[in-house]
């Protein structure tokens, strides 16, 4: 059983990983929903906390056609999202699959220990990520940036990394409501959407100053354009900010 060998090299980093313990019976219902929901906020605080640090956030966005799927948002603690989950999971179950980690799943102890060693996969997974955001440039140059600078991101990156994990494996030993990465994508699609249908942020354009929500312009501009057949082709058609067609 060579595949159990290489995951008792892992035996000696258990005692220093966050671990949630086990519920002990059946969570009440009431209590599952408080923590999901307490889990929920805590993660949608993250993903509008922004990074300090941060020089700029211009430019393309490497992740943009992923972040839906990583549950993430560009230039704020979440900026990583659920990523280092997905990755370790699938690294994992390749290497069971590929027999190159032989684990029995009717045994409890090798259960735990694969959950341990995907944990301590995904926390290696986010301390690449996070230097790897900003060796490439994502935040601005790191001449820039600056030793310390550079540091204090991929420490915020980590933590909330951390967090991310911690939360999942709440979600997933009995104290919450589905599974945690989809409650997360879940609950950032929501944000989003609703973000930008009722966004306050003011955007100045060559069309002078907009509202980023769909629906706010829209009352925005039919109320203060005299002419109100081009405010509302405006609110309905605009393209670079989101507009009443793509929230119908």
């Amino acid at each position: 059983m060579a595949g159990i060998k290489y995951l008792n090299l892992i035996r000696p980093l258990l005692s220093i990983l966050p671990e949630v313990p086990q519920s002990d019976g059946r969570v009440p219902f009431r209590e599952r929903f408080l923590y999901t929901t307490a889990a929920l906020f805590i993660f949608l605080v993250c993903a509008q906390l922004p990074l300090y640090g941060v020089k700029t956030k211009t430019g393309s966005d490497p992740f943009y056609w992923v972040r839906t799927v990583m549950a993430s948002n560009r230039g704020t603690c979440m900026e990583l999202g659920i990523s280092p989950i997905l990755t370790s999971s699938l690294i994992v179950q390749v290497l069971v699959s590929a027999k190159i980690l032989s684990v029995d799943q009717s045994v409890k102890a090798e259960r735990e220990l694969m959950n341990n060693a995907q944990k301590l996969l995904g926390i290696f997974i986010t301390i690449v990520e996070a230097v790897a955001c900003v060796v490439s440039g994502m935040y601005g140059p790191p001449r820039a940036l600056g030793a310390f600078n550079s540091i204090l991101i991929i420490a915020q990156l980590f933590v909330s990394g951390i967090i991310v994990l911690c939360l999942d494996e709440l979600l997933q030993k009995g104290y919450g409501l589905g599974s945690g990465t989809s409650l997360f994508i879940a609950i950032n699609s929501c944000e989003t959407i609703i973000w930008r249908i009722f966004s306050p942020k003011t955007i100045h354009g060559a069309r002078g100053s907009e509202f980023e929500g769909a629906l706010i312009s829209f009352f925005h501009l039919f109320f203060t354009r005299s002419d109100k057949l081009r405010a509302l082709k405006q609110a309905f058609y605009r393209t670079n900010l989101p507009n009443m067609t793509n929230l119908l």
